[in-house]
């Protein structure tokens, strides 16, 4: 299960990599990520989850997990002038 779990967190580190990359190239990142964000959400409410009883959870945990990564999603901070 612990593998399992890293290798979850590895995929995420990468999505969430991968996605800012592409909002940094975007010329309105806020609205490019927002966006994106939203389609993530309602991908996670219709994804069929068979086999497991407690479907509600799981669909709850996956949203929350999206949105904890996009929220740690900001543009970058402007380094001052030296």
């Amino acid at each position: 299960m612990e593998e399992l779990n890293g290798r979850m967190l590895a995929c995420q580190i990468m999505i969430a990599a991968l996605v800012a990359r592409v909002a940094n190239q975007s010329p309105d990142p806020l609205t490019f990520l927002t966006d994106y964000r939203d389609e993530v959400r309602a991908v996670l409410r219709g994804i069929n989850i068979a086999g497991e009883h407690d479907v509600a959870g799981i669909r709850r945990a996956s949203l929350a997990a999206a949105d904890e990564l996009f929220g740690l999603m900001k543009p970058p901070s402007e380094e001052p002038d030296t």
